[in-house]
């Protein structure tokens, strides 16, 4: 009798003030939502993809990505995690996820280090946004900005055009960055590697307020490349226009520039 009493009473004290956190289905405010989305297509060979995500995995152990978090207005933010190859290859590895804590960023990456990676022909960007874009819907979270981060080492060669997809996900209020990987090594099946692919990813796939590119000069510089991404996009930082003449290693340098990014030059 008495905890049915007990239970009764904290009843009524959640129905008079709501439940902590998601009260009443109020999503969660957090200073970002962020899709991060990881290229496994055919021309991303075993050892690249482990160094891929190892990248990952390193970046959220940092400590300066915790700083980065507790940095915010709110302290929080929201991460998913989505590997992506042709058309019809979209898979989420890591769900949503709140990164709020100095053990919640590790938690992430221990996830993600424990799931097997995929691997699937052909290189669909246009596809890759198509299945990021709505992930941002009734998935619980209210972000102050909400980015796809889309990595890769090729262009768009399979699945709607890029231009489309793109501009549908930017309508959305969606900001998309990019992380290229650039490297002069053929595809497993002879093909010439791309040229210019930071150009590319800057002019084709970028666009939003604020949106830039960190390019890395290879698959081993994607350690380095991908921590510098997560530190701007988590702080909000923009970075330069353009990379000035001359700067060394410029490859792996963060810019901005294209024609769908806001209110940038």
């Amino acid at each position: 009798m008495e905890m049915a009493t007990r239970t009764l009473a904290v009843l009524l004290l959640v129905l008079a003030f709501g439940l902590p956190g998601r009260a009443w289905g109020a999503d969660m405010p957090v200073d970002l939502e962020l899709v991060l989305a990881v290229d496994v297509s055919g021309s991303v060979d075993e050892e690249e993809g482990q160094l891929q995500r190892l990248g990952y995995v390193e970046a959220f152990q940092n400590p300066r990505v915790a700083n980065a978090i507790r940095s915010g207005p709110y302290g929080r933010i929201a991460v998913t995690y989505i590997e992506w190859a042709g058309e019809r290859y979209q898979r989420t590895v890591v769900d949503w996820m709140v990164l709020d804590s100095d053990g919640a960023p590790k938690a992430f990456a221990d996830t993600l280090a424990m799931t097997p990676i995929g691997r699937e022909r052909w290189t669909s960007i246009s596809a890759a946004i198509e299945y990021c874009a709505p992930r941002f819907d009734n998935n619980g979270f209210d972000g102050t900005r909400k980015v796809i981060d889309i990595s890769g080492d090729g262009p768009n060669n399979n699945g709607p055009p890029i231009d489309w997809s793109r501009d549908e996900a930017l309508a959305r209020g969606i900001t998309i960055n990019g992380l290229p990987i650039v490297n002069n090594r053929p595809n497993p099946w002879g093909g010439e590697a791309p040229r210019d692919l930071d150009t590319y990813y800057r002019d084709r796939v970028i666009g939003g307020p604020g949106a830039f590119i960190v390019v890395a000069q290879d698959f081993g510089a994607f350690a380095e490349a991908i921590l510098n991404k997560l530190l701007l996009e988590i702080a909000d930082t923009t970075p330069p226009v353009r990379p000035p003449d001359g700067m060394p290693n410029a490859p792996r340098h963060a810019f901005a520039a294209c024609p769908h990014c806001g209110d940038l030059p």
